[in-house]
């Protein structure tokens, strides 16, 4: 039993040096031009630093590398994470450069990722069957397969959310602080310690990220993110799951969900290709009804806090 403190100690630490990274890599971003640029897409009206996510990148595998005993499960994230990461980086290379990175070498690296998480025994490999009282353990087929799909998923649409100064590390931060309620009450140490170094990370991103925002994370930072907290559900929350507590990482991570099932279906219904993007978003709705960049990400974080409650409720009732 890892005792509190020990939490709060790793929250501390990946808080801190994720906190204290942001101001040298703003100066870097600066002087080097690696800036986002304004479009007709972007909400922001001047060139913004786009390396955050080294902060957050190294920060995190600082924290759980060193206070978390740094076994199978840290190395399957933080090299699949670095993948993950590089790729980002090159993409928002291009952006600096007003070039868009062609989509399907990020969706490859994305796949080879998370191979690696298996390739270090992180995957799904069966569920509960609540009536037979059985363990029913998926054909390795099937484990590969859902592992890849969930990974896959979670990353993209956690960039998704990037969108708004201080979305995308204010809801992982959210997501997080569940994962690590859920691997508490599973007695999983090691998943608590992962998600409450992500958390550090992304509250100590936040300060400098939130309106008006001095730096972004990028596509490296929120694919990361996205990453990393699939990672942990799969290590944890879907661990000797139930058919029922199925949901629970799925709630934990709600309003990513939500919000790419909304903008899918609208592309989709409007016949425009799924991949292409625009000003749909849950978020870009919410400001256009008039809302301001702080109250529809104060609006975002409520919803996943819902989300995020929800999620414990079913975790307790089918434990």
């Amino acid at each position: 039993m890892i005792p509190i403190w020990y939490y709060l100690l790793c929250f501390i630490v990946a808080f801190g040096i994720c906190y204290a990274a942001v101001p040298v890599i703003r100066k870097v971003a600066l002087k080097t031009g690696f800036v986002d640029k304004p479009n007709q897409r972007k909400i922001h009206k001047e060139p913004i630093p786009l390396l955050g996510g080294i902060a957050i990148y190294v920060s995190f595998a600082l924290t759980a590398g060193v206070l978390g005993h740094a076994g199978m499960t840290f190395w399957g994230i933080a090299v699949g994470g670095f993948l993950i990461f590089g790729i980002g980086v090159i993409d928002d290379f291009y952006k600096t450069r007003g070039r868009d990175f062609k989509a399907w070498p990020k969706f490859l690296m994305q796949i080879v990722a998370a191979v690696v998480l298996i390739a270090f025994q992180i995957r799904m490999t069966g569920v509960n069957l609540p009536f037979h009282h059985t363990y029913y353990s998926f054909p390795l087929w099937l484990s590969w397969v859902a592992t890849v799909i969930w990974v896959v998923a979670i990353t993209n649409m956690m960039n998704f959310l990037d969108g708004v100064d201080g979305l995308a590390s204010g809801l992982a931060a959210i997501s997080a602080l569940t994962l690590v309620f859920i691997a508490i009450l599973k007695g999983q140490g090691v998943s608590a310690i992962l998600a409450v170094s992500l958390m550090g990370s992304s509250v100590g991103f936040l300060k400098h990220n939130f309106h008006p925002a001095r730096i972004f994370m990028g596509d490296a930072g929120a694919t990361f993110l996205g990453y990393v907290l699939a990672a942990i559900a799969v290590d944890g929350a879907f661990k000797s799951a139930t058919l029922v507590s199925l949901l629970v990482p799925v709630l934990a991570l709600g309003v990513p969900i939500l919000d790419t099932v909304w903008v899918f279906y609208r592309r989709f219904r409007e016949n425009r290709p799924i991949y292409v993007a625009d000003k749909g978003h849950t978020f870009h709705l919410l400001m256009k009804s008039g809302l301001t960049q702080v109250q529809t990400v104060a609006f975002m974080y409520l919803l996943g806090i819902c989300f995020s409650l929800a999620s414990i409720v079913v975790l307790l009732v089918s434990h």
